[in-house]
Formats: structure tokens, sequence, C-alpha cells
């Protein structure tokens, strides 16, 4: 096992990493719209969060030596499943490879953040 780290991502909030490398896989920690340069939520609405969502994904996974292109899965969380639509038009821009996915309702995400999503990548 390998630990992935990089600085173009917001630093964990907890005792856990950015991801893991297994073999041929990568394994993202969930990552939510924290702007690593402010360390900061600073967008409020739900296509702005699911952008920084993205943008920190891309960055977690360049520094395992993969891409977005290479997800095969995601779990993505809402806080609000109305925001499906709008999360949806932002989410395809960046996994155009249309990874398996699964996609649920949640109480409350860290930071009271409006979206998370995690991914398992080929290395």
């Amino acid at each position: 096992m390998e630990k992935v780290y990089t600085k173009n991502a917001p630093e964990a909030l907890g005792p856990y990493t950015q991801a893991m490398k297994v073999g041929s896989l990568v394994f993202t920690s969930g990552q939510i719209a924290i702007n690593p340069e402010t360390n900061a939520v600073e967008a409020t609405d739900i296509a702005g969060q699911t952008e920084q969502v993205c943008k920190n994904l891309c960055a977690v996974l360049e520094a395992a030596g993969t891409s977005i292109d290479k997800a095969v899965k995601t779990t993505c969380f809402l806080a609000d499943m109305g925001d499906f639509a709008a999360f949806n038009e932002v989410y395809g821009k960046y996994f155009t490879s249309k990874p398996a996915r699964s996609c649920v309702a949640v109480k409350t995400l860290p930071k009271n953040v409006l979206c998370e999503v995690e991914v398992i990548a080929e290395a």
C-alpha cells in the first residue's frame, strides 16, 4: 500500500489520507469543496461546490499517477437530493468516461457542504 498526498487538494480533516494506492487501484477519500489554497469552503451553491470537489479529485488522482478518466467507480453524497440535476451537470463534465456510481442523500456532510465524492480508479 502507498499513501497518496498532494498540496493541490485539501488536507485530511481527520486521521486518514487523501488516497491509498493498492496494486493497480487508487482509492480516494471523499473530497469536499474546500479550496486547498485558502483552506475554506468558498462556493455556496451546488454547482460551485461540485466543481471544487472535482478539481480536488483530479489533483489527488494526478498525485497517484492516474486521472479522472480512469475512474471505475464513484460514490457521491448529496445533502439535498433536490440538487441531483445541478450536481450531475457539473459531474458529467469531469467524469466523461461514465464510471459506475452510487449517489445517496445524507443528513449532514463535513463543514456543512452540499456534496462529497470518493473515487476508485485504475492506477
